[in-house]
């Protein structure tokens, strides 16, 4: 598609420290900004704004290298890198704190006027909602919640929300920014979408169509859910983005989301989207498929 536009993540990149029935991780890499561009990139290039400290940008650059990742509005900054401790039940992630100095220091650093397809992944809402602002004339915006910075920053989370066109996030987060009846509070902030991700139970796109759903693909072992959430907003709009942005895509938009979870989660941190290829997401798509033609 000779005008396609081009897609672009603002978001966090992470050291994350958990715990869960995988064992404990130290400093591993993470963040919304990398599991959704290493997503992304499996179908189209992707632009990164994100800060990270000088700890971490080498193990960043290791996992972008060959891909189709512009990394060229990354900022390192003299700050530790973002830090976020969980741990993991039932395959859910109990937030236990975060260290986010560096978005003290943190300018989004973002192309003027950018007119491409623009995803706010989850950071201190604060920052989340001044890389919104400067991110106005984005032909398709679209944002990510954390529940933890939601109940700590629900103003800057609801500014967030008000300037976005879709929305995701997952059954706490959306209670926590008042959330009742889905189509009611699409129609309440004037999303063109909003995007209940369920884990397990899969995904459920809301817009003025209708409710679309894709179940999660149980053939694969989910291992470790973090990312899960990013690698379906990467792949989903990704592909969304590719195939003309058509409302008879999205369905097909959504199967490419949770193929792209289900790579995530079957290995620890962002091995597994970071180790997948282009035909492996095909193959992968094509499980969830016949998952869906099967549960009819």
């Amino acid at each position: 598609m000779p005008d396609q536009p081009e897609l672009l993540v603002a978001g966090s990149i992470a050291l994350d420290s958990r715990e869960g029935p995988f064992g404990k991780v130290q400093d591993q890499l993470g963040g919304s900004a990398v599991y959704f561009a290493l997503a992304a990139s499996l179908i189209v290039p992707v632009k990164v704004s994100a800060p990270v400290g000088r700890d971490a940008v080498d193990l960043v650059m290791k996992v972008f290298q060959g891909k189709p990742i512009d990394t060229s509005l990354m900022e390192v900054i003299d700050a530790p890198t973002y830090r976020w401790k969980a741990h993991q039940v039932h395959g859910r992630n109990v937030d236990l704190g975060s260290a986010d100095r560096i978005y003290d220091i943190w300018e989004p650093n973002l192309p003027p006027d950018f007119a491409g397809w623009g995803f706010v992944g989850s950071m201190r809402p604060d920052r989340q909602a001044e890389t919104m602002k400067r991110l106005h004339s984005a032909r398709l915006l679209a944002a990510d919640a954390m529940l933890s910075y939601v109940k700590q920053q629900t103003p800057a989370a609801k500014d967030v929300l008000r300037r976005a066109s879709w929305y995701f996030c997952n059954a706490e987060e959306f209670a926590a920014l008042g959330g009742g009846v889905p189509e009611e509070f699409r129609r309440q902030w004037w999303l063109d979408g909003l995007v209940l991700k369920a884990g397990a139970q899969g995904v459920t796109a809301n817009t003025a169509d209708g409710r679309l759903h894709v179940p999660a693909l149980p053939k694969y072992p989910a291992f470790d859910t973090t990312g899960a959430g990013d690698a379906v907003a990467g792949g989903m709009l990704a592909r969304w983005l590719s195939t003309g942005a058509q409302r008879s895509g999205l369905q097909d938009a959504l199967v490419c989301g949770v193929a792209c979870a289900s790579l995530t989660i079957e290995a620890i941190g962002v091995r597994g989207i970071a180790s997948a290829t282009p035909i492996l997401l095909e193959e992968r798509m094509g499980d969830v498929w016949e998952f869906m033609r099967r549960a009819s």
